[in-house]
């Protein structure tokens, strides 16, 4: 028999070289134990409901009646929900064309386009264009938009940071680019060298690499650190002196847990510095439902907003965005509701404050037990987790570990993390997943478990790495840092 298109053999070669190491092996081998009927604690990916989280009362009461419109119409309505629900209903069902079962314009509903771009005023102090903002099935869509506008092809380099969110690294890849890295130093929380973005520049254009954007995540995935005033300066002058789009994946601006570094966005730094820079550095930036005290990852609401892009290129995306008619109606008005919440003063405000700001102070301490736990472990080093959901912990694995993982076929991290899932059914990611130095070993978990199970899960993670490090463990070595 001949072979056929989708055969193994005949796939696009990029489809079968892209890796997401999120879903990847150790995700699969949880599933299958959890199918045998062991209790998985999927850490692996970050996902707040499926750990416990509840969803906001808000939102929820305001999609139901979105969802099913003829519950407005009942006389006891107002019993069963709260006022300002009711409005807020209303209100977007009367931006769509025909409620949330018809599609929207290809950039989004335009009332809800200029709720964002209300929001992004208030948060930097400049006004923000709705014309220039496309909401989009979750930030991930958004960066695959841009990306696949960027990316010509395989001589086209996007400077990433390493370690990395995978989402970078695969659809880089799918689109036919070049990944372009720049470390990120542990030893410094997770600090970013200057000369280090120009060595990766001039080496990748040694090599007859045309690097053409520039990735920064803040706060950072895995690594959790938040970039201060002064590091953004830095990026962005680089980007005006290298001639870089820059992309600021800012998905977790709400989720910080210290209070010397707050979240400051790169496009309020950019129109702080002034011209020329504020009118000639691009900027593309990302938000989403998915994270923060929200949590809405099933909901896939997010956007983009563009600064300093041409209209002509604006007329391009928007065209591509077009291909698929319209982003997902309900994420639009979960969307829509995060930026424009209750408040003070409504009905509904007291209880949604109280329910966020439980959220948020319940992280804060979840990532201060994280990182005490991890740090009270033998070869254990952990960062604290300034902002996101992660901790990113490094792993000095000893030689004979190391010696086995090789002899198995498989990366020691990746070793690591499945003996790790196999005693204790907590599903971790492998550093490798996410890039890392070589010789150095990293796992990423999310600060997500339920604050009271925190203790026990820490307690499980500490005897099985004493058990590991006392089986290989040699006194000769370690993996450095």
């Amino acid at each position: 028999m001949s072979s056929k298109a989708l055969d193994y053999e005949n796939l696009n070669e990029n489809v079968k070289k892209c890796q997401y190491a999120v879903r990847g092996e150790l995700y699969l081998r949880a599933s299958e134990l959890q199918k045998e009927g062991k209790k998985i604690i999927f850490t692996n990916v970050g996902n707040p409901h499926a750990l416990g989280q509840k969803p906001l009362t808000f939102p929820r009461q305001v999609i139901a009646l979105c969802q099913a419109p003829f519950l407005l119409d009942d006389p006891n309505v107002g019993l069963i929900f709260p006022a300002d629900a009711i409005a807020r209903a209303k209100q977007f069902l009367g931006m769509t064309s025909g409620g949330l079962g018809a599609y929207s314009d290809s950039r989004g509903i335009p009332g809800v386009r200029k709720e964002v771009a209300e929001f992004i005023e208030r948060r930097d102090g400049y006004p923000s264009d709705p014309e220039l903002i496309f909401l989009t099935d979750g930030a991930s869509k958004g960066v695959m938009q841009i990306l696949n506008s960027i990316i010509r092809g395989p001589s086209d380099g996007i400077l990433v940071p390493v370690p990395q969110y995978p989402l970078y690294s695969a659809s880089i890849q799918l689109l036919g680019g070049s990944l372009v890295p720049y470390y990120l130093e542990e030893t410094a929380n997770w600090g970013l060298d200057i000369n280090d973005l120009r060595q990766s520049v001039a080496k990748a254009r040694y090599t007859g690499i045309t690097v053409r954007a520039m990735v920064i995540i803040n706060p950072g995935n895995p690594t959790g650190q938040c970039l201060s005033v002064a590091n953004l300066k830095q990026i962005i002058q680089f980007c005006h002196q290298e001639n870089l789009v820059l992309l600021g994946d800012e998905v977790y601006q709400q989720n910080i847990y210290q209070d010397e570094r707050p979240f400051i966005s790169a496009r309020k730094v950019l129109l702080d510095m002034g011209l020329p820079l504020s009118k000639e550095v691009q900027l593309v930036s990302f938000h989403t439902v998915s994270k923060g005290y929200w949590g809405e990852c099933g909901q896939r609401g997010g956007y983009f907003e563009m600064t300093n892009i041409p209209p002509k290129a604006v007329e391009e995306i928007y065209k591509v965005a077009s291909i698929s008619l319209s982003p997902n109606v309900p994420g639009q008005i979960f969307m829509g509701l995060m930026v424009n919440p209750p408040k003070p003063g409504d009905i509904s405000y007291d209880q949604y404050a109280r329910e966020s700001k439980g959220i948020l102070e319940s992280l804060r301490r979840r990532a201060h037990m994280m990182t005490d736990g991890f740090n009270s472990c033998r070869n254990v080093v952990c960062n604290f987790t300034e902002g996101a959901m992660y901790s990113f912990p490094q792993i000095r694995l000893p030689p004979r570990a190391i010696e086995t993982a090789n002899k198995l076929g498989k990366a020691a991290d990746v070793f690591y993390c499945l003996r790790l899932l196999e005693a204790t059914g907590i599903s971790t990611v492998p550093g490798s997943g996410f890039g890392q130095k070589e010789g150095v070993f990293h796992l990423r978990t999310t600060i997500l478990p339920a604050e009271e199970d925190m203790p026990a899960i820490m307690e499980s993670f500490k005897k099985f790495n004493d058990e590991f490090m006392e089986k290989y463990e040699d006194h000769k070595g370690y993996s450095r840092m």
